[in-house]
């Protein structure tokens, strides 16, 4: 997009939208709630069961909101269920992780882009809001492309993380009451982020927030970790191994430390978790939550149990503080994680 055609006066808001449903719907709004159940074979309950869990607004029966394509996507999950015997559960589940996903990323590829309009054409944003709707028509094929790139490539680093850890477990009886995955949980929390971002104009903040999670993605990805979730001034991640939990913690006190405009206080705990609707549960998740408050900013805090793991993997120093009583956890005497550092010879080498 040339500085001309982004200073130009975007088109009709209406008719835009008009234009950009019939390349996106698949075709016109033609079916009320009843003809896509008659066309997809489920009940009215059923479809709007559907629309809901996408986290669309849902209308009355008679309402002509539906498209063909949108009763073909209720008749291939409708046909799924039935031929691999998914409960309704499990497919209510499935339809909600998509649309769970896809709302918050094309939230954030639009404010991406508005963003980039206003930076590098002086547009206020309005303006800048408005010209993106006028050229996703244009940039859509390619934000699907990569979509489905992206998600064939996550898909398929999930099952060799799978074949990698339970591969040779096949046959083993568990535990009723065990939760099935063992992981480091940590989390990094900013230290004073409404003080910090009170007095930010838009864009400041829009920085001020990207630096921090753009940084921490950076850190957790790059030793093996991945980001579960952020909330704002906090990122909850989980590894693998007690290692990489312990270097992807490290990794975020060194680069938010006590003297940077984002310091963080940040936790690690090793132990067994429950993964559900892109989320992680269990003790080791609350206990690393409230292990966070305790820490002074720039420095990890472990558990006693997680400490002991990461002791016999040696190369680090671990330092244990006083016994606390913590809300919501007990007595605890938490540890301090820190990385060895070598001291250089007087004498020189």
């Amino acid at each position: 997009m040339d500085e001309d055609d982004a200073r130009e006066r975007p088109g009709d808001a209406a008719s835009t939208v008009a234009r950009l449903e019939d390349e996106l719907l698949g075709g016109p709004r033609t079916l009320s709630l009843a003809d896509v159940a008659r066309l997809s074979g489920a009940d009215v309950e059923h479809v709007r069961l559907f629309w809901h869990a996408l986290g669309l607004p849902t209308l009355d029966d008679e309402s002509v909101a539906f498209t063909e394509a949108d009763a073909e996507a209720v008749r291939l999950v409708q046909q799924a269920a039935e031929t691999y015997d998914v409960s309704d559960r499990t497919a209510v589940s499935l339809v909600r992780s998509i649309g769970h996903t896809t709302d918050r990323l094309v939230l954030w590829q639009v404010e991406a882009l508005t963003e980039h309009l206003v930076e590098r054409y002086e547009l206020d944003d309005v303006s800048a809001r408005l010209l993106v709707l006028d050229r996703l028509g244009e940039i859509a094929p390619l934000l699907e492309q990569q979509l489905v790139h992206a998600w064939r490539r996550q898909l398929a680093a999930l099952a060799a993380r799978i074949a990698a850890e339970f591969g040779s477990a096949r046959g083993r009886p568990a535990g009723d009451d065990e939760l099935p995955l063992a992981r480091a949980v940590g989390f990094a929390d900013m230290v004073s982020f409404t003080k910090r971002t009170a007095r930010l104009g838009a864009h400041e903040l829009a920085d001020f927030v990207q630096h921090f999670e753009t940084g921490a993605r950076d850190v957790v990805t790059s030793n093996g970790g991945r980001v579960v979730k952020t909330i704002g001034d906090a990122v909850l991640f989980v590894a693998d191994d007690v290692r990489a939990g312990a270097e992807i913690a490290l990794g975020l006190a060194d680069i938010f430390h006590a003297g940077t405009a984002t310091p963080v206080r940040v936790s690690c705990v090793w132990g067994r978790v429950l993964s559900r609707f892109g989320d992680v549960f269990g003790p080791s998740v609350n206990v690393a939550a409230r292990l966070t408050d305790e820490a002074e900013p720039g420095t990890v805090l472990l558990d006693p149990g997680t400490a002991a793991e990461v002791r016999a993997l040696g190369g680090y120093h671990l330092v244990e503080l006083t016994e606390r009583e913590i809300d919501g956890i007990g007595t605890l005497r938490p540890v301090r994680l820190e990385r060895i550092r070598l001291r250089a010879s007087v004498d020189g080498p």
